[in-house]
């Protein structure tokens, strides 16, 4: 029974899928915007832009740019993990229903990569993080790049002129409300980055060593000066073995670390073993607290914006190291 509930419900999933989307796939590394044209005449052009992000750093950008004049549905809420993520079938129907979507990119919802590239054959389809040169991203492998670019505030400032312009691609008759919103978003990230310099500055050179659950802080270290550390690799989908994390606790204990962070959207499971296997050696590892990595805070929280939780990441890393 169980079995042919699972079948049929795999046959309604792909039902949509074909409906929306078509059979296509993408192995490309920097994704391509296709974007599908303005609002229909059968839209009420009064009502706000229908609007589906992915994560909530996606919905952020979008919700800043477009004001009252989008209704953004996040699909990923807080403590959930991108590069896990599968869409369920009401996800389906939510992203066939939108306006406009818009995702990270540089596959970071890797399960959704081929939904998305489907998607865009019917309705505009954007991954903000496109206008982003290569030269400026991070290659893991050949043609692949790291996708946690909004640990760089200059680098996520890019993904805003690429939400406005979805916008007045879609939406041409605000124009001006979506160029003066996106410049003031822009003006408030400038002033974010150069406070997180002063911040990490602060800490001692000998102390500038970020130690995190997974290798998501890459764009951190070299915006703002830290030596980069971690148990999984990019994706959370990698495994850490003994000896990672062997190799890790000599480390810490080499070069004296004092504090390590867990994610928000991460298993702790790794990083304790890290303070265990600390402990065992004599050298005590205190956890310096929690990072927002993949997913931002709650909604209604200072941590539930992307500016509220770059300053609460800044703050819990530099509080801890200094």
């Amino acid at each position: 029974m169980h079995c042919w509930r699972r079948i049929a419900c795999f046959a309604l999933m792909a039902g949509l899928l074909a409906s929306l989307a078509g059979c296509t796939s993408t192995t490309d590394g920097k994704p391509t915007n296709v974007p599908s044209g303005r609002r229909t005449l059968s839209v009420n052009p009064a009502d706000p832009i229908r609007c589906v992000a992915t994560t909530g750093m996606v919905a952020d950008v979008v919700r800043n740019v477009g004001g009252p004049l989008v209704a953004v549905d996040q699909l990923m809420g807080a403590g959930v993990d991108p590069h896990l993520y599968k869409a369920s079938t009401g996800d389906i129907a939510r992203l066939g229903s939108a306006e406009a979507i818009f995702f990270s990119g540089l596959h970071l919802e890797g399960k959704m990569a081929d939904v998305f590239v489907g998607l865009a054959r019917r309705r505009p389809t954007y991954a903000v993080t496109e206008r982003i040169a290569d030269d400026r991203l991070l290659e893991v492998a050949a043609g692949h790049y790291d996708p946690h670019v909004w640990f760089d505030v200059s680098l996520w400032s890019e993904t805003v002129p690429v939400v406005r312009n979805a916008l007045v691609e879609i939406d041409p008759a605000h124009r001006e409300d979506y160029r003066q919103r996106a410049e003031a978003y822009r003006a408030q990230l400038d002033e974010l980055h150069q406070w997180c310099k002063a911040q990490a500055a602060t800490i001692p050179p000998e102390h500038r060593v970020l130690v995190t659950a997974h290798d998501a802080f890459h764009y951190f270290g070299r915006a703002y000066g830290l030596e980069v550390r971690a148990i999984q690799g990019i994706s959370t989908e990698s495994e850490a073995g003994v000896r990672e994390i062997n190799e890790l606790v000599a480390f810490l204990v080499e070069r004296k670390i004092k504090a390590v962070f867990v994610e928000s959207s991460v298993s702790e499971r790794n990083i304790r073993a890290l303070v265990e296997g600390c402990h065992a050696q004599e050298h005590e590892v205190a956890v310096g607290g929690e990072l927002f990595s993949d997913a931002m805070g709650a909604a209604g929280t200072p941590e539930g914006t992307y500016i509220g939780m770059v300053r609460h990441n800044v703050n819990t890393i530099v509080g801890a190291l200094r």
